[in-house]
C-alpha cells in the first residue's frame, strides 16, 4: 500500500469516530435546549422589564420607587444570566484525521 492510499480504521478510530458523532448530536440537542430556554424566558421577562419601567415614570412612594427599583434590577440580572446562555451555540464538527499523520480517517465510517 502507498502512502497516498487510505488504510481502513482501526477498531479503535471507528469507536472514537463513533464517540465524536455522538458528542456532536448531544451537543446540539443542548444548543437546542438552550435556544428554547432563552426564547421562553426572554418573552415574558421583557414584559416584566417594560412594564416595571412603565411605573417607574409614574409617581410612586419612595418605598414604592425602591421596589419597582428592585424588580427591574433582578429582572435585568436574569436577562444577563440568560444571554449567556448564547454561548451554547451549535458545535461545530470536530476534524478528523487533520493531525501529524495521515493514518487517521477523514470521514466517519458508514455503517
Amino acid at each position: 500500500m502507498s502512502e497516498n492510499e487510505a488504510r481502513p480504521p482501526s477498531p479503535a478510530e471507528e469507536q472514537l469516530s463513533r464517540v465524536i458523532g455522538e458528542c456532536e448530536a448531544r451537543l446540539a440537542e443542548y444548543a437546542e435546549l438552550a435556544a428554547h430556554v432563552r426564547h421562553e424566558i426572554n418573552n415574558p421577562l421583557t414584559g416584566l422589564i417594560g412594564q416595571a419601567q412603565l411605573l417607574l415614570r409614574e409617581e410612586l412612594s419612595d418605598t414604592a420607587r425602591r421596589r419597582v427599583q428592585t424588580i427591574e434590577q433582578l429582572a435585568n440580572r436574569i436577562r444577563d444570566t440568560v444571554a449567556s446562555l448564547r454561548e451554547i451555540q451549535t458545535p461545530q464538527p470536530i476534524p478528523r484525521g487533520g493531525g501529524q499523520h495521515n493514518d487517521a480517517p477523514k470521514e466517519p465510517p458508514h455503517h
